[in-house]
Formats: C-alpha cells, sequence, structure tokens
C-alpha cells in the first residue's frame, strides 16, 4: 500500500459524513449546503481515484505473481506487457491523485481579468505580448472558456503595449492562477539584420474577478472623467468622448477603457477591472497573512517575479519555479499548455501535502 492509499479509510469517512450533514441539518442553510457540496466535489473524486490506484495495484500484484510462476514463454510476454501497462497507468493515476489533492483555493471558481503588458525590450516586447495574448487565446478556445477584450494599447506594429482580457468559464483561475510573473522571451526580432538574440520581457497579472457583492466601491470614493478616445478605431470612435476613466481616491488606481463606441460599455468594463484589481489588493494582503513565513515553491503570484523563459531558437520554454523545460516552444505558443499548467498544479499540490 502506498503513502497515498493510506490515506483512503479517512477520506471515506470525511465522505460519509458530508453526506450525512447534507441530508440532515444543511438542508435547512443554503449557504452551509453551498459550502459542503464544494467540499464534497473536491473530496469524491479523490476517494474514487485513490479505489481505482487499490484497484490496479491489485492487478499489477496479480500479473507479477504469473509472471514468477508461469514457464510458457506467450503467457510471460504477455505477463510482461500487462505489467508495464499496469506501472504506466498506476503513474497517471498518481499523478493525477496529487493534483486532485490540492486543497481547492477560496477563489477556485472564479472567472479572472488578465493583464498583459510589454515591459523591457521596446516594439519586441509590444510583439510578444501579442504573441502571449494570442497564446492564451488559444488555450481559452481550446477548453472552450469565453475571452473578451476589456482594454488594449496597440503599438502601431501589430503588437500591444498592453492588454486586459477577461475569461470566464469552467475552472479559469485554478488553471491560470500561476501565470502571473514576468514572461522573458529569447529570440532574434525581424527587425535584426545581423541575427542576434534579444532578450525581451512582459509581465502577466491574474486578477480573480469580483462581484458587486465581493467588493464594494463607494461613489464617493470614485472619480469619472470622460474624454475622446485615443489611437485606431471606429468611425465614431475617436469623434465623441466615448473613453472612460476611473480613479479610485483611496488606492489611486486608475482604470481606462476606450475601446467600445459607447460611454455607458466602457464605464461598465472599467468598473469590472477596478473591482477586480481592488479584489486582488485585498486577497494578497489575506495571503500575506496566512503565509507571512513562507512561499509557495510555485512561486508568490508576484508579478515581478521572473516566472518563465521563451527561447524561440532552441524551440524551449523554462519555467523557473519548478525547474521545469520543455522542448515545444512550437505547440505551447499556440496554446498547447495543460503540460505546464498540470505541473505547476502538481508541485502546488506537493507542496501542500507536506504542509499537510
Amino acid at each position: 500500500m502506498s503513502e497515498l492509499t493510506e490515506k483512503l479509510p479517512g477520506f471515506r469517512e470525511q465522505l460519509e459524513e458530508l453526506d450525512r450533514r447534507l441530508s440532515g441539518d444543511a438542508l435547512s442553510d443554503m449557504n452551509l449546503y453551498r459550502s459542503l457540496m464544494q467540499e464534497r466535489s473536491h473530496l469524491a473524486p479523490v476517494v474514487e481515484t485513490l479505489e481505482e490506484i487499490i484497484s490496479l495495484e491489485k492487478q499489477l500484484e496479480e500479473s507479477k505473481e504469473l509472471l514468477r510462476n508461469e514457464e510458457d514463454a506467450d503467457l510471460v510476454e504477455m505477463a510482461r506487457d500487462e505489467i508495464q501497462t499496469l506501472e504506466e497507468e498506476l503513474q497517471r493515476k498518481d499523478r493525477e491523485c496529487r493534483i486532485l489533492l490540492v486543497p481547492p483555493d477560496p477563489l477556485e471558481g472564479k472567472n479572472i481579468i488578465m493583464e498583459i503588458r510589454a515591459g523591457t525590450g521596446g516594439d519586441e516586447a509590444s510583439l510578444f505580448a501579442a504573441d502571449i495574448f494570442r497564446m492564451y487565446s488559444h488555450y481559452a478556445e481550446k477548453k472552450h472558456w469565453k475571452m473578451e477584450i476589456m482594454s488594449s494599447s496597440e503599438s502601431g506594429i501589430g503588437g500591444y503595449k498592453e492588454i486586459v482580457v477577461s475569461i470566464s468559464g469552467k475552472d479559469v483561475y485554478g488553471s491560470l492562477r500561476f501565470e502571473s510573473g514576468v514572461h522573458r522571451v529569447q529570440r532574434v526580432p525581424e527587425t535584426e539584420s545581423g541575427g542576434r538574440i534579444h532578450t525581451s520581457a512582459i509581465t502577466v497579472a491574474v486578477l480573480p474577478e469580483a462581484e458587486e457583492t465581493d467588493i464594494e466601491i463607494r461613489p464617493e470614493d470614485l472619480r469619472v472623467d470622460v474624454m475622446r478616445a485615443g489611437g485606431p478605431g471606429g468611425q465614431c470612435v475617436n469623434t465623441t468622448d466615448s473613453a472612460v476613466r476611473l480613479t479610485h481616491i483611496p488606492t489611486g488606481l486608475v482604470v481606462i477603457c476606450q475601446d467600445e463606441k459607447s460611454q455607458i460599455k466602457n464605464r461598465a468594463k472599467a468598473m469590472r477591472v477596478l473591482r477586480a484589481r481592488l479584489y486582488e489588493m485585498e486577497e494578497a494582503k489575506k495571503q500575506k497573512e496566512r503565509a507571512d513565513a513562507r512561499r509557495s515553491m510555485v512561486g508568490s503570484g508576484d508579478r515581478s517575479e521572473r516566472i518563465r523563459t521563451y527561447n524561440f531558437p532552441q524551440n524551449r520554454v523554462t519555467d523557473h519555479r519548478i525547474n521545469l523545460t520543455l522542448y515545444k516552444l512550437d505547440s505551447i505558443i499556440e496554446g498547447d499548455l495543460d503540460e505546464l499548467i498540470d505541473a505547476l498544479k502538481l508541485a502546488a499540490g506537493e507542496e501542500a501535502l507536506k504542509e499537510a
């Protein structure tokens, strides 16, 4: 029996207790019922996966016993093939279980606001910002998530100085929560005639999107300015006062939205971004209080932390937090992010298990 399967009896008892409460006193308290259902939805797949692991371990032991006692060459070969298949499946299930054991983040079910900004590197950084935006767009499409551009500032050469998007769907925050930080690129820019490799960087911030009930913004704390939109736009965008700038006076946070022709729509988008930034500030304070003495092995989520390097000449991506290097940049930049994201979830799960 492995270290994981030894935990199964305890998890079964917890699941039975949850079911008792869900069919009893929780029925009269909807908040308690939702909380218990959320806990059950996290625990039930863990129990199911551990039961599958125990079944696989039993099959593996039977196949090994057959191999030890069998003399028929064909049956021996079949037993060896079955052992290899079972060992590979056990490894996969073990990895899956460790990811499932990651304690659910309080923000797990949230949609997100993602902010991508060009950093050092001038035009090349803005082009890389556009590449990273497309990478997340392809990933969102594969996951059947909805992506909406909240605001953007183009560089004029096909890149972005800044782009802010909302992403909504199942497990959005849970999948993209570790993407905050500095993303560095090493490649030969198209404008470089000498073939020299340049290093540029962008920053990504992943903010859980807040509901109106999560964050209260008092009217007296808000300054609203309207202005004429700048940059490329449609027939009406640059001729009417449709752009909106919101300033949150207590914190000094400023949000500008000008992508829509309607001032009302721009204000609504700006409020969503402002609410998300304020919510992130509150959550960051809580997390600092909860874990002031340590930093997670998958990083703090600080957008000033260098988290990943994309090296185009070597087709290499390295995530510095978990020392993972993959030689498949061509597919990753097209949105094939599952291997990276699963590895980060697994690292977080193993860290959580150590603490437990």
